[in-house]
Protein backbone atom coordinates (compact mmCIF):
# COMPACT_ATOMS: atom_id res chain seq x y z
CA UNK A 1 0.00 0.00 0.00
CA UNK A 2 1.31 3.64 -0.82
CA UNK A 3 0.52 6.76 1.28
CA UNK A 4 1.46 10.64 -0.39
CA UNK A 5 2.36 12.15 3.07
CA UNK A 6 1.74 15.86 2.95
CA UNK A 7 4.10 18.06 5.26
CA UNK A 8 6.53 21.15 6.08
CA UNK A 9 9.59 21.72 7.63
CA UNK A 10 11.78 25.05 8.80
CA UNK A 11 15.05 23.44 7.10
CA UNK A 12 17.23 26.39 9.18
CA UNK A 13 18.61 23.22 11.21
CA UNK A 14 19.15 20.53 8.70
CA UNK A 15 21.42 19.60 6.20
CA UNK A 16 18.63 19.34 4.02
CA UNK A 17 16.16 16.93 2.48
CA UNK A 18 18.23 14.01 1.46
CA UNK A 19 19.57 11.44 3.56
CA UNK A 20 23.23 11.71 3.47
CA UNK A 21 26.49 9.56 4.67
CA UNK A 22 28.20 12.49 6.35
CA UNK A 23 25.41 14.04 8.26
CA UNK A 24 22.55 12.38 10.35
CA UNK A 25 20.80 15.79 10.58
CA UNK A 26 18.76 15.36 7.25
CA UNK A 27 14.63 15.52 6.64
CA UNK A 28 14.64 12.35 5.16
CA UNK A 29 16.77 10.44 8.03
CA UNK A 30 14.53 12.28 10.98
CA UNK A 31 11.42 11.17 9.51
CA UNK A 32 12.47 7.33 8.66
CA UNK A 33 13.48 7.36 11.84
CA UNK A 34 10.64 8.07 13.47
CA UNK A 35 8.53 5.75 10.84
CA UNK A 36 10.99 2.50 12.10
CA UNK A 37 10.13 3.08 15.52
CA UNK A 38 6.09 3.03 15.14
CA UNK A 39 6.49 0.05 12.40
CA UNK A 40 9.42 -1.79 14.36
CA UNK A 41 10.90 -1.83 10.73
CA UNK A 42 12.82 -0.01 7.70
CA UNK A 43 10.17 2.35 6.42
CA UNK A 44 12.11 4.63 3.22
CA UNK A 45 10.57 7.71 2.85
CA UNK A 46 10.68 8.97 -1.12
CA UNK A 47 11.01 12.71 -1.55
CA UNK A 48 9.41 14.90 -4.18
CA UNK A 49 12.88 16.45 -4.68
CA UNK A 50 15.89 17.60 -2.68
CA UNK A 51 16.36 20.54 -0.89
CA UNK A 52 19.79 22.36 0.31
CA UNK A 53 20.95 22.88 3.79
CA UNK A 54 18.97 25.63 5.64
CA UNK A 55 16.09 25.89 2.52
CA UNK A 56 12.27 25.55 3.86
CA UNK A 57 9.46 24.00 2.62
CA UNK A 58 5.98 25.01 2.86
CA UNK A 59 4.30 22.49 1.13
CA UNK A 60 6.94 18.91 0.50
CA UNK A 61 5.18 15.25 -0.28
CA UNK A 62 6.96 12.32 0.07
CA UNK A 63 5.82 8.44 0.10
CA UNK A 64 5.77 5.59 1.95
CA UNK A 65 5.17 1.50 1.17
CA UNK A 66 3.64 -0.23 3.77
CA UNK A 67 2.48 -3.91 3.65
CA UNK A 68 -0.70 -3.11 5.00
CA UNK A 69 -2.97 -0.26 6.61
CA UNK A 70 -1.84 1.76 9.81
CA UNK A 71 -3.78 0.34 12.94
CA UNK A 72 -2.95 3.90 14.13
CA UNK A 73 -3.60 7.26 13.27
CA UNK A 74 0.15 7.46 11.35
CA UNK A 75 -0.54 11.30 10.98
CA UNK A 76 -1.14 11.88 14.50
CA UNK A 77 1.63 9.61 15.77
CA UNK A 78 3.94 11.14 13.26
CA UNK A 79 3.34 14.49 14.71
CA UNK A 80 3.65 13.84 18.15
CA UNK A 81 7.01 11.85 17.49
CA UNK A 82 9.06 14.42 15.10
CA UNK A 83 10.25 17.94 16.07
CA UNK A 84 8.70 20.79 16.21
CA UNK A 85 9.95 21.97 12.60
CA UNK A 86 8.89 19.35 10.55
CA UNK A 87 4.80 19.23 10.55
CA UNK A 88 2.54 16.80 8.82
CA UNK A 89 -0.56 18.04 6.88
CA UNK A 90 -2.36 15.02 5.05
CA UNK A 91 -1.74 11.87 4.78
CA UNK A 92 -3.18 9.67 1.79
CA UNK A 93 -3.26 6.81 0.20
CA UNK A 94 -2.57 6.10 -3.79
CA UNK A 95 -2.19 3.02 -6.18
CA UNK A 96 0.98 1.87 -6.18
CA UNK A 97 2.38 3.33 -9.46
CA UNK A 98 1.76 6.50 -7.94
CA UNK A 99 5.00 8.38 -7.70
CA UNK A 100 6.01 11.48 -5.52
CA UNK A 101 9.13 12.61 -7.57
CA UNK A 102 7.92 11.49 -10.92
CA UNK A 103 4.19 12.45 -11.40
CA UNK A 104 4.79 16.11 -10.39
CA UNK A 105 3.68 18.36 -13.06
CA UNK A 106 5.11 21.65 -11.55
CA UNK A 107 6.80 23.06 -8.66
CA UNK A 108 6.81 26.16 -7.24
CA UNK A 109 9.48 27.94 -5.32
CA UNK A 110 8.73 31.57 -3.09
CA UNK A 111 12.35 33.07 -2.32
CA UNK A 112 11.84 36.09 0.56
CA UNK A 113 14.23 39.20 0.86
CA UNK A 114 14.85 41.79 3.20
CA UNK A 115 17.10 44.92 3.52
CA UNK A 116 16.09 46.26 7.15
CA UNK A 117 16.73 43.91 9.95
CA UNK A 118 13.88 42.17 11.44
CA UNK A 119 13.81 39.58 14.51
CA UNK A 120 11.47 37.75 13.43
CA UNK A 121 12.44 37.61 9.64
CA UNK A 122 15.91 36.18 9.98
CA UNK A 123 15.23 33.01 9.40
CA UNK A 124 12.50 32.91 6.53
CA UNK A 125 14.13 35.84 4.64
CA UNK A 126 17.31 36.45 3.42
CA UNK A 127 18.78 39.93 5.00
CA UNK A 128 20.72 41.69 2.49
CA UNK A 129 21.80 45.18 4.42
CA UNK A 130 21.65 48.29 2.98
CA UNK A 131 20.19 46.90 -0.32
CA UNK A 132 20.56 49.18 -3.06
CA UNK A 133 18.15 48.40 -6.55
CA UNK A 134 17.15 49.14 -9.64
CA UNK A 135 13.63 47.25 -9.34
CA UNK A 136 12.32 47.67 -13.42
CA UNK A 137 16.17 46.27 -14.25
CA UNK A 138 15.38 43.88 -11.99
CA UNK A 139 11.98 42.85 -13.40
CA UNK A 140 13.82 42.76 -17.08
CA UNK A 141 16.16 40.12 -15.68
CA UNK A 142 13.35 38.26 -14.33
CA UNK A 143 11.70 38.00 -17.71
CA UNK A 144 14.65 37.00 -19.30
CA UNK A 145 14.53 33.85 -16.65
CA UNK A 146 11.11 33.29 -17.78
CA UNK A 147 12.38 33.01 -21.44
CA UNK A 148 15.46 30.71 -20.71
CA UNK A 149 14.77 26.60 -21.71
CA UNK A 150 18.54 25.53 -20.96
CA UNK A 151 19.62 26.53 -17.08
CA UNK A 152 22.83 25.05 -17.19
CA UNK A 153 24.72 28.60 -16.03
CA UNK A 154 22.31 28.80 -12.71
CA UNK A 155 23.06 25.05 -12.02
CA UNK A 156 25.71 24.30 -9.37
CA UNK A 157 26.46 20.66 -10.67
CA UNK A 158 25.12 20.61 -14.59
CA UNK A 159 27.14 17.87 -15.58
CA UNK A 160 25.39 15.40 -13.11
CA UNK A 161 22.11 15.94 -15.45
CA UNK A 162 21.12 14.53 -18.62
CA UNK A 163 19.83 17.48 -19.74
CA UNK A 164 19.36 20.77 -18.07
CA UNK A 165 16.37 21.89 -20.04
CA UNK A 166 13.62 23.62 -17.56
CA UNK A 167 9.87 24.17 -18.95
CA UNK A 168 9.34 27.73 -16.76
CA UNK A 169 5.66 28.36 -16.21
CA UNK A 170 5.72 31.36 -14.29
CA UNK A 171 8.32 33.94 -12.99
CA UNK A 172 7.51 37.03 -10.82
CA UNK A 173 8.82 39.52 -8.76
CA UNK A 174 6.80 41.16 -5.86
CA UNK A 175 8.22 44.60 -4.08
CA UNK A 176 6.72 46.38 -0.80
CA UNK A 177 9.26 49.12 -0.43
CA UNK A 178 7.52 50.95 2.23
CA UNK A 179 8.20 47.14 4.49
CA UNK A 180 11.51 46.63 2.71
CA UNK A 181 10.89 43.16 1.29
CA UNK A 182 11.14 41.40 -1.88
CA UNK A 183 9.58 37.89 -3.10
CA UNK A 184 10.86 35.90 -6.11
CA UNK A 185 8.46 33.04 -7.42
CA UNK A 186 8.89 30.65 -9.96
CA UNK A 187 7.20 27.74 -11.10
CA UNK A 188 8.68 24.95 -13.43
CA UNK A 189 8.39 21.62 -14.72
CA UNK A 190 11.83 20.22 -12.76
CA UNK A 191 14.14 22.41 -11.47
CA UNK A 192 18.32 22.10 -10.86
CA UNK A 193 20.62 22.29 -8.42
CA UNK A 194 21.24 25.65 -7.31
CA UNK A 195 18.99 26.83 -9.85
CA UNK A 196 16.53 29.34 -7.60
CA UNK A 197 19.49 30.82 -5.36
CA UNK A 198 21.41 31.32 -8.61
CA UNK A 199 18.55 33.02 -10.08
CA UNK A 200 18.28 35.29 -6.58
CA UNK A 201 21.76 36.30 -7.04
CA UNK A 202 21.86 37.47 -10.35
CA UNK A 203 18.55 39.45 -9.64
CA UNK A 204 20.65 41.14 -7.34
CA UNK A 205 23.86 41.68 -8.85
CA UNK A 206 21.69 42.99 -11.87
CA UNK A 207 19.50 45.19 -9.84
CA UNK A 208 22.97 46.54 -8.14
CA UNK A 209 24.18 47.15 -11.59
CA UNK A 210 26.99 44.77 -10.28
CA UNK A 211 26.33 42.76 -13.91
CA UNK A 212 24.57 44.66 -16.61
CA UNK A 213 21.04 43.34 -17.97
CA UNK A 214 22.66 43.01 -21.48
CA UNK A 215 25.68 40.75 -19.70
CA UNK A 216 23.10 38.69 -17.78
CA UNK A 217 21.08 37.59 -21.06
CA UNK A 218 24.95 36.69 -22.58
CA UNK A 219 24.98 34.34 -19.32
CA UNK A 220 21.88 32.77 -19.90
CA UNK A 221 22.93 32.24 -23.32
CA UNK A 222 25.89 30.41 -22.84
CA UNK A 223 27.86 33.24 -24.61
CA UNK A 224 29.61 34.14 -21.44
CA UNK A 225 31.06 32.54 -18.32
CA UNK A 226 31.75 34.27 -15.35
CA UNK A 227 34.75 32.66 -13.32
CA UNK A 228 32.89 32.64 -10.01
CA UNK A 229 28.98 32.07 -9.43
CA UNK A 230 27.57 32.71 -5.70
CA UNK A 231 24.06 31.33 -4.74
CA UNK A 232 21.32 33.89 -2.81
CA UNK A 233 21.10 33.01 0.93
CA UNK A 234 19.50 29.49 2.01
CA UNK A 235 17.25 31.18 4.69
CA UNK A 236 14.56 32.71 2.18
CA UNK A 237 14.27 29.57 0.43
CA UNK A 238 10.61 27.26 0.18
CA UNK A 239 9.28 25.31 -1.77
CA UNK A 240 6.02 26.55 -1.69
CA UNK A 241 4.17 24.30 -4.43
CA UNK A 242 3.85 20.76 -5.57
CA UNK A 243 1.22 20.11 -8.24
CA UNK A 244 0.13 16.54 -9.42
CA UNK A 245 -2.22 15.88 -12.52
CA UNK A 246 -4.81 13.79 -9.90
CA UNK A 247 -4.45 14.95 -6.35
CA UNK A 248 -4.41 18.25 -5.06
CA UNK A 249 -3.06 19.51 -1.39
CA UNK A 250 -4.43 22.85 0.19
CA UNK A 251 -1.53 25.30 1.61
CA UNK A 252 -2.19 24.62 5.47
CA UNK A 253 1.71 26.08 6.38
CA UNK A 254 0.69 29.06 8.08
CA UNK A 255 3.74 31.31 7.76
CA UNK A 256 4.35 31.30 4.35
CA UNK A 257 0.90 32.82 4.04
CA UNK A 258 1.68 35.36 6.16
CA UNK A 259 5.12 36.51 4.62
CA UNK A 260 3.14 36.47 1.23
CA UNK A 261 1.06 39.43 2.26
CA UNK A 262 1.84 42.61 0.68
CA UNK A 263 3.82 40.90 -1.83
CA UNK A 264 1.60 39.13 -4.39
CA UNK A 265 -1.22 36.50 -3.87
CA UNK A 266 -4.08 38.97 -2.25
CA UNK A 267 -2.50 42.06 -1.44
CA UNK A 268 -0.26 42.17 -3.97
CA UNK A 269 1.62 45.60 -5.00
Amino acid sequence: MRYFIHLGYQGTNYSGWQRQINTEHTIQEIIENKLAKLFKKKITAYGCGRTDAGVHASQYVMHIDLDEAPTFDLKFRLNKNLPDSISVYDIVEVTQDQHCRYDATDRTYDYFIHWEKDCELYRSSSFYEDLKFDFEKMQNACNLIAETKDFRPLCKHPDVYKNTLCEITNCELFLNEEAGRMRFSITANRFLRGMVRYSVNYLLEVGSGNISLRDFEKILKQEIELSEKKPAHPNGLFLSQVKYPYLEFENKHQLISMLKVGLGNNGEL
